[in-house]
């Protein structure tokens, strides 16, 4: 098994279970990939060094016993809005934040499935951007044109699995923040049903429009991390049922009626699709009629769903800033945002949560006709490196509209989304189209990506060799 590049999960669990390898050695390898990357890709936040080789020695000790567990001895990376126990959890922020006494849930639960966390990766302040740069860290860069956006706010975790830095990682998603990173950076990314993975010490995140979610290069692997990291804590708001992900991957999906919907939701600034990505969902359309499928084109009943999403996530955002001791070092479009936030946190705040449940009603009615909503994940391919990092508030939002309008209203309606890789456009900038359905719909879609993964092949094709030993310095 080569260290170049990070093996698969799947091929990881399975070759450390067979004596193949041990987890030092994968530790070591992922720990000096991570290294060589830094100022370049710059995906890490927190390195676990010396921690992560203690639990690795202590992983082949168990495989040595005889011991397994579905990531006995793997190593995995976290976004750094996840506690791990040790560590601090910034959240993309300047200053000094205190090491936590014990790990999150899904920190827990990934754990205790035997994985070995190597790091904490990169985001943006709060996960607020489709980008990941600030004073904090610098620029996370993307393996395939370094000097252009991963994406974010989970562009840490896509950079660090793009690059072959790990097999995995987990990142969150509040308005595409898996599925925009991982579409920009030629990955699957999950964003699951509402508190399938625990988002606990807190018991929603973002007023319940921010999950945890997988990052990967393939659908098995990406269905086998959300297994490992699924469940939830005695706290948590929400606890849907359980479901099988990686049994899913193997199962044929059927013949499914797709809707492709290439109409931005409504927005207050202008949203258009760029005809480049445009052509590459389209293919991925006409892929999924040619495997069978009835593909038509049809639109969900989306309305002003919009009025919904910004008093949950300024609200959000105004109690993530609250905890913050060194406020004075955020960004001023952070503590505006917080500042609107306070503002909106009463009626408002209500009313758009009580919105959810006509909202189910009215878009859930698209899937008494289909089985799937086929959408672009963005609208225009990744933006180049500090595009957005100086701009305004207004600025920053025009921007943000019109690069990622289509991935925010699945988190309004806590639905399962998969992005699945689209192809590349302009010599190499990677775009993604996502898998959306209703409620719990996450073995369907994933069904379906992996009958499309097997057609496309897309995991087989890896970031030029010279972006991560070349790339500009941070």
């Amino acid at each position: 098994m080569g260290v170049d590049r990070a093996p698969g999960l799947v091929e990881c669990a399975r070759a450390l279970a067979a004596g193949e390898v041990t987890s030092r050695t994968l530790a070591e390898a992922a720990l000096a990939r991570i290294e060589a990357s830094q100022g370049t890709v710059n995906a890490f936040r927190r390195v676990r060094a010396e921690a992560a080789l203690v639990e690795a020695e202590a992983a082949d000790r168990e495989l040595a016993a005889g011991g397994r567990r579905p990531l006995l001895g793997v190593p995995v990376a976290v976004k750094d809005d996840m506690d791990v126990a040790g560590e601090p959890t910034a959240f993309g922020c300047q200053g000094e934040f205190p090491s936590l006494p014990e790990d999150g849930e899904a920190v827990r639960r990934l754990r205790a499935a035997g994985a070995i966390v190597v790091g904490k990766t990169n985001t943006c302040e709060l996960g607020q951007w489709p980008f990941t740069e600030g004073p904090a860290f610098g620029a996370t860069r993307n393996p395939w044109h370094p000097d252009h956006t991963p994406g974010g706010s989970s562009g840490g975790s896509a950079a660090a699995v793009a690059a072959g830095l790990v097999p995995a990682a987990l990142g969150s998603d509040g308005a595409g923040s898996v599925r925009i990173p991982a579409s920009w950076t030629h990955l699957v990314g999950i964003k699951p049903q509402r508190g399938r993975i625990s988002t606990w010490p807190h018991a929603e995140s973002f007023q319940g429009i921010t999950v945890n979610g997988t990052l990967a290069r393939t659908v098995a692997d990406a269905a086998l991390l959300l297994d490992a990291a699924s469940g939830n804590h005695e706290g948590d708001l929400h606890r849907p049922t359980a479901v099988n992900a990686s049994e899913a991957v193997g199962r044929d999906p059927g013949r499914l009626r797709i809707a492709l919907s290439l109409k931005p939701p409504f927005t207050a600034v202008p949203a258009r699709l760029d005809a480049r990505v445009e052509k590459r969902v389209r293919a991925v359309a006409e892929r999924l009629a040619a495997l069978g499928h009835v593909v038509e084109e049809a639109e969900p009943r989306y309305g002003q769903i919009g009025l919904t999403f910004v008093p949950r996530a300024t609200a959000g955002i105004a109690e993530r800033v609250g905890a913050i001791t060194e406020q004075g070092l955020l960004d001023r479009r952070t503590l505006d945002a917080a500042r609107l936030g306070r503002l909106l946190g009463g009626a408002p705040l209500r009313l758009a949560r009580r919105a959810e449940v006509t909202l189910h009603r009215r878009i859930g009615a698209l899937f008494s006709s289909y089985d799937v909503l086929l959408a672009p994940t963005t609208a225009a391919p990744p933006p180049r490196v500090g595009s957005m990092l100086n701009l305004g508030g207004l600025g920053t939002d025009r921007a943000m509209i019109a690069a990622c309008p289509y991935a925010w209203p699945w988190n309004v309606l806590g639905w399962p989304g998969v992005n699945v890789p689209a192809g590349f456009v302009d010599g190499g900038l990677p775009v993604g189209a996502q898998l959306l359905g209703p409620a719990n719909s996450e073995p369907l879609l994933l069904s379906l990506a992996a009958q499309l993964e097997a057609d496309q092949r897309w995991h087989e094709r890896w970031p030029p060799e010279h972006t991560t030993a070349n790339s500009p310095a941070v």
